[in-house]
């Protein structure tokens, strides 16, 4: 669905993103995974070469 559109495909995980951050505040607001892990999880692995 987005092999040729990456840019796409971050934005639609950026949209999963926001939503899982509201989800755990509600569920669980102390014991959150830090921004980076959240990051890396939804977002960091849709680029093709790695942050340097």
């Amino acid at each position: 669905m987005f092999d040729d559109d990456p840019v796409g495909l971050s934005i639609e995980m950026a949209g999963y993103l926001f939503d899982a951050t509201g989800d755990l505040v509600k569920l669980n607001p102390h014991d959150m995974p830090g921004p980076h892990v959240l990051f890396t999880r939804f977002i960091g692995w849709t680029r093709r070469t790695p942050f340097t």
